[in-house]
């Protein structure tokens, strides 16, 4: 079966092609860096994820760009109150940005940063002039004639009929009903950032970064682009029409937009104190991988409620993979097979759900069957040592995606741990966040040596002992478990 996806332009489920042969180019609006990433944006990134990562499984080869806005209405005013370089004030958020990714195990695509394409996105806004469709003002500012474009509104669905022509906003990001032609080039006001340029001094409008950096990388007419629901107006629909003003034909074949998140039933805001980083939530003890899980629970265009009680299942739920693999792979099972199906069965719904749409949720309950079923067949002894190998497949093709199996929680919290006291946020270091990073206080040789220890004390009777290696042993944040095969340990 094909992938399908739905296609916001189309408003429906199509089965999705590459245009060119086998490979597919996808663009994916990315962070605009003045602020660090919260929950709500890292959802997107994560869907955009599994969207890739599900391309490359199925067999596609993916040429996969993103964006850094690292210049915009924002960046100019905040860099200028803290009378910083736009660069120099950006470079933080870029960089916290990337840690942040790489800590949900989001896989890095080609970036492309703003500021390092002005001449190009200046040559594109000359471009739209000469063909009519942009005007410069008194002040040396230029603006997109909407009026000329007379598919505006194809992507939002949008009625502009009654638009007035010729009224102008300059501001990159607004919420408007009625459409109006949108900047593209801003000439500099007094003591802003500037950059020199064939059409003057002045800075790209948000808008027209996207469309000169995807084009410049994937190409007049693209395959894919991808972003949160709340670029479908006005950046995405700004996106298309000075896209297809200057070319004359279609911009992108496929839109893929993802869906807001509520927090504990309401929207995330500061006022609602509801609103968290990723950062926020690891100082107090949530895991990066039980926060990739939930993000991706709900498939991509439905809402997702993001709650306390849902980050504690999530990570009982990591546990639940990562004990089941555990005992798959140092468990004593005998010589044969017996099951030769449920493995099989698992992954082909897990492929079935995700194209469907990439139907998250229901990928995962595939996953949880799977072990459910199995552990109550190993307990029953129907495991054995041929069944194996299909299980751990099946746990890997989930993983390709999913991304929460690696034990690697514990590093990454311990690299959260250290930025918070480097920007004097000790006080909110969360007892939870020091038990996850005191599993990497003991090396694995040392843990090795005290389950020997433990081992000894139990075979010579002495259980006082025994316990407490094992109490010291989860103190430092590991799993240790006796089991009749023998002690299991890993870090928590």
């Amino acid at each position: 079966m094909a992938l399908r996806l739905y296609n916001t332009l189309s408003g429906k489920i199509e089965e999705f092609h590459p245009l060119q042969g086998n490979e597919v180019r996808m663009y994916a609006c990315g962070p605009t860096v003045y602020d660090y990433g919260h929950i709500g944006n890292f959802r997107t990134f994560v869907a955009v994820d599994i969207l890739r990562r599900f391309l490359l499984q199925r067999g596609f080869s993916v040429r996969h760009v993103m964006n850094i806005t690292d210049v915009d209405d924002k960046i100019i005013h905040n860099s200028a109150q803290e009378r910083l370089s736009v660069k120099d004030y950006t470079a933080k958020y870029e960089k916290a940005f990337l840690e942040d990714s790489s800590t949900l195990n989001i896989e890095q695509p080609i970036l492309a940063r703003a500021t390092d394409h002005i001449q190009e996105m200046a040559q594109f806004v000359a471009e739209l002039e000469q063909k009519g469709f942009a005007y410069r003002t008194d002040d040396g500012s230029y603006y997109f004639r909407i009026a000329k474009f007379p598919g505006y509104g194809k992507l939002s669905k949008k009625d502009f009929a009654g638009m007035e022509d010729g009224a102008r906003v300059d501001v990159d990001e607004y919420e408007k009903d009625n459409a109006r032609d949108f900047a593209l080039w801003k000439a500099p006001k007094k003591g802003e950032a500037f950059w020199e340029s064939p059409i003057g001094r002045g800075r790209p409008g948000w808008h027209i970064e996207c469309s000169a950096m995807s084009m410049g990388e994937l190409g007049e007419t693209f395959d894919l682009h991808a972003g949160g629901e709340d670029l479908i107006f006005p950046h995405h629909e700004n996106e298309i029409a000075q896209s297809e003003a200057l070319t004359g034909k279609p911009f992108v074949r496929f839109w893929f937009h993802a869906r807001f998140l509520l927090v504990e039933g309401e929207k995330m805001s500061k006022s609602a104190g509801n609103f968290f980083t990723l950062r926020d939530l690891a100082l107090k003890g949530f895991k990066p991988s039980s926060i990739r899980l939930l993000l991706a629970s709900v498939p991509y265009r439905h809402q997702l409620n993001f709650t306390i009680d849902g980050l504690k299942q999530m990570a009982s739920n990591v546990d639940k993979l990562r004990n089941f693999r555990l005992r798959l792979t140092t468990g004593q099972f005998p010589a044969g097979a017996t099951d030769s199906t449920l493995a099989r069965e698992t992954a082909e719904r897990m492929t079935s759900a995700l194209e469907d749409d990439l139907n998250t949720a229901q990928a995962q309950a595939a996953i949880f069957d799977m072990v459910r079923k199995a552990n109550a067949m190993i307990d029953g002894g129907q495991i054995k040592e041929d069944d194996v190998a299909p299980l751990l497949a099946a746990l890997e093709k989930f993983d390709e995606i999913f991304a929460v199996l690696r034990d690697d929680d514990a590093p990454k919290m311990q690299a959260i741990l250290a930025w918070a006291k480097a920007e004097g946020r000790e006080k909110d270091v969360s007892h939870e966040l020091l038990d996850v990073v005191g599993a990497q206080s003991l090396s694995d040789t040392e843990i090795e040596n005290k389950i020997s220890a433990m081992k000894a004390a139990r075979q010579a009777g002495n259980f006082l002992a025994s316990d407490a290696i094992r109490a010291e042993l989860t103190s430092a944040g590991l799993l240790v478990e006796i089991t009749k095969d023998g002690v299991r340990w890993r870090r928590k």
